[in-house]
């Protein structure tokens, strides 16, 4: 007899491994693209959006040649739609506009959606202490997953799929999710950590990223460059194609007629996978055990050295990666990071973190050299937008604990957008093929 359900999946899970392993090779013989990925990494064309457009690569003579990378929300680059803006204007709720409704608002539209917002911006009675409140956990991800579909049940129209109501559920969303972030934080940090709790109530007039920053301190201030990071890190993360896997998960729950919520908690399922929303809490891992191996952070060669540790599997978490490094898209260089990084730097002096900016400044130099004469790697090889929002995040005294519950918080309008063009522009159930190999047995 087995003493214990563990003990039971222990011995079955051979038995699964036995007969759940395909070889590969059986994939290049039926032509079947792993991952919906060709044998080159691209993505298989699967859908149409005109929502946003990821570029890597440019048709020049006839040829695909690598070039920087750019990210278009709406027909707009999207650093320049961070250019334009005012330097203390939280842009968040202007430009989740765009992606909302396709164009950008004028004056009095943009005054009337940051009133929707912000009167949004509120969770029903006792809902925090029915809900969220209990079972606190560390994996605030599943806190807001939970708590978002606990919504549902408050909402009288929430099977109805209008597009209008559809509409009026993710602007809610929107708006409450900073509130299932930090209040799920918060919970989590009293009754787990033993730390004092607060929950502070929103303020209707300041922005989505002023009042995260707000909501999470108990003297509820912030400056002015403090906020202004993090709404252009959210900015930069709100939005990013149709074909990443948190927001192909949106599109292929609508495609099945179900709910927002049921929606939008797949999507946070979706996200909360390391492979996809953990990526800087690796990088500051990383970053912590390099500085616990190398004591000059201007020595390139040194810091160099130790990343061929890591790449080597000597080292770190011996998985061979240098997090923050390269992207499945992008080859010579990544906008997000582009654009975020002059942000970084005035952050990082604010907040006197110049040393801890020097070492991923080497890393950035050293990094690309590494991986190209250990890997092999023709590709350019630049540091992703992960990279710096790790240590973005870390200065403003975010707890790990809630980085990708922030990657949320921006990627909640992109899914959103997604989610209304599906229904906009297709009436077909998403329902790719799997050839079956499986083998006829004799009874």
């Amino acid at each position: 007899m087995m003493n214990t359900m563990d003990d039971y999946t222990r011995q079955q899970e051979e038995i699964c491994r036995k007969h759940d392993t395909i070889s590969p090779c059986l994939y290049e013989e039926y032509g079947v693209n792993s991952g919906l990925r060709d044998e080159k990494g691209n993505g298989i064309l699967t859908g149409l959006t005109n929502i946003s457009k990821i570029v890597s690569s440019k048709i020049v003579d006839g040829q695909k040649i690598p070039c920087d990378g750019e990210l278009w929300y709406r027909g707009y680059r999207v650093e320049d739609l961070i250019d334009q803006l005012d330097t203390d204007e939280m842009g968040f709720e202007k430009i989740a506009y765009l992606l909302l409704m396709g164009e950008m608002p004028d004056k009095k539209q943009e005054i009337i959606f940051r009133e929707m917002i912000a009167n949004a911006r509120t969770l029903p009675t006792n809902f925090t202490r029915d809900v969220i409140m209990k079972a606190p956990t560390d994996d605030i991800m599943n806190s807001m997953t939970k708590s978002i579909l606990t919504l549902a049940s408050y909402d009288q129209k929430a099977k109805d799929t209008s597009i209008s109501n559809c509409l009026r559920q993710c602007i809610q969303l929107i708006s409450e999710f900073p509130l299932l972030a930090v209040y799920g934080y918060n919970a989590y940090n009293h009754y787990e950590k033993s730390e004092s709790m607060f929950i502070h109530h929103p303020d209707p007039a300041l922005s989505t990223a002023e009042n995260i920053l707000m909501l999470m301190r108990p003297e509820k201030t912030f400056s002015k460059v403090e906020a202004k990071v993090l709404d252009t890190a959210l900015i930069l993360h709100m939005e990013h194609g149709g074909g990443n896997n948190s927001t192909f998960t949106t599109r292929v729950v609508t495609s099945s007629g179900s709910d927002t919520y049921s929606t939008i908690a797949a999507a946070m399922s979706s996200l909360k996978g390391p492979k996809h929303g953990g990526a800087n809490i690796k990088v500051m891992e990383m970053m912590q055990d390099i500085k616990e191996h190398v004591s000059d952070y201007t020595d390139e060669e040194a810091v160099g050295a130790y990343l061929e540790k890591i790449v080597n599997k000597e080292t770190f978490d011996h998985k061979g990666l240098i997090y923050g490094m390269g992207h499945a898209v992008y080859t010579l260089s990544d906008p997000r990071e582009r654009v975020f990084k002059k942000y970084v730097k005035e952050l990082a002096q604010e907040k006197g973190r110049e040393k801890d900016l020097q070492l991923y400044e080497t890393v950035e130099a050293a990094a690309p050299k590494v991986i190209a004469s250990k890997r092999h790697i023709n590709k350019g090889i630049s540091p992703n937008v992960d990279f710096y929002s790790g240590f973005v995040y870390d200065m403003l005294g975010i707890p790990q604990e809630l980085y990708t519950a922030m990657f949320s918080v921006a990627r909640i309008v992109g899914w959103s957008a997604h989610r209304i063009e599906e229904l906009i522009c297709t009436d077909k159930i998403i329902r790719p093929a799997y050839m079956s190999v499986m083998e006829k047995r004799q009874n």
